[in-house]
C-alpha cells in the first residue's frame, strides 16, 4: 500500500554514496525531502538530480536534508554523479541510497511485494512507479507526496514553495491559499479560535467570508 499523508515515514537502513546511514537519525530534528528515480543514467532524472544539486542551498536554508533513492548499487549512481556534475556544473553532495533489495521501494509503496531478484537486470520502465518525492516532518511523519510520470520532469521549485507553506503551519498555524508565494497573505487555521487569534495577531485580520480569515505574515 502507497503511504499517504500523516503516515509514518518507514525507518530503515541502507548505504548510500554518502556511507551508511540509518534514516531517522540521519534526518535528526529537522525536515528532510526524499525522492525516487527508477534507475541511473536515465535522462529525465539526470536533469532532477541536477537541478537539486544547484537547488541544495535552499532546502538547507529551511532546515531540510536532501536524499536520492535508486535500486542501482553505489558503485552505479557514484558514476552516474560524476555525469550528473559535468552536465549540470553541480556536484550531486547529498545522498543517493542503494536499494539493491528493492525493500525500501516497497516499504514506501513505490514497488509492489513481488519484486525481487537483480536491480540491475530491470528497466528503468519496470520501476515506473520510482518517481515520488516525499516530504517528512520533524516528527517523522509524511506531509507531502508527489508522483510523476516518467516522461516530465519534476518540479523542484513547487516542493520548496510546498516546504515554505508546511513549515509556516507547522510555526504559525496559518494554511496558505491557492498559488501562494512567501510573504504572501495567509489563513489563519480553522483549529485557531478567534481569543487564540487575537493574541497571535494583535494588528487584525480581514475576513473576506465568515469562515475565512486572512492575515498578513
Amino acid at each position: 500500500m502507497a503511504l499517504t499523508i500523516g503516515e509514518s515515514a518507514p525507518d530503515f537502513t541502507a548505504q548510500t554514496t554518502a556511507g551508511e546511514i540509518r534514516f531517522h537519525d540521519w534526518i535528526g530534528d529537522g525536515w528532510a525531502v526524499l525522492f525516487s528515480h527508477p534507475r541511473a543514467f536515465t535522462p529525465v532524472c539526470t536533469t532532477e538530480l541536477g537541478y537539486m544539486a544547484k537547488i541544495a542551498p535552499e532546502f538547507a536554508r529551511r532546515g531540510t536534508r536532501i536524499l536520492a533513492i535508486s535500486t542501482d548499487p553505489v558503485e552505479g549512481s557514484a558514476r552516474w554523479s560524476a555525469d550528473i556534475a559535468t552536465t549540470h556544473g553541480a556536484e550531486v553532495d547529498y545522498p543517493i541510497v542503494a536499494d539493491t533489495d528493492h525493500a525500501i521501494s516497497k516499504a514506501y509503496g513505490m514497488l509492489p511485494p513481488e519484486v525481487d531478484g537483480d536491480p540491475t537486470a530491470r528497466t528503468p520502465a519496470q520501476n515506473a512507479t520510482l518517481r515520488n518525492v516525499f516530504v517528512i516532518s520533524p516528527d517523522k511523519r509524511i506531509a507531502l507526496v508527489l508522483i510523476y510520470p516518467m516522461t516530465t520532469g519534476r518540479n523542484f521549485d513547487e516542493v520548496l514553495r510546498v516546504l515554505d507553506a508546511l513549515q509556516l503551519t507547522a510555526e504559525r498555524q496559518l494554511a496558505t491559499p491557492a498559488q501562494w508565494q512567501p510573504g504572501e497573505p495567509a489563513i489563519i487555521s480553522g483549529s485557531v479560535s478567534d481569543e487564540q487569534a487575537r493574541e497571535r495577531f494583535p494588528a487584525g485580520w480581514d475576513r473576506p467570508l465568515p469562515y475565512m480569515r486572512v492575515v498578513s505574515p
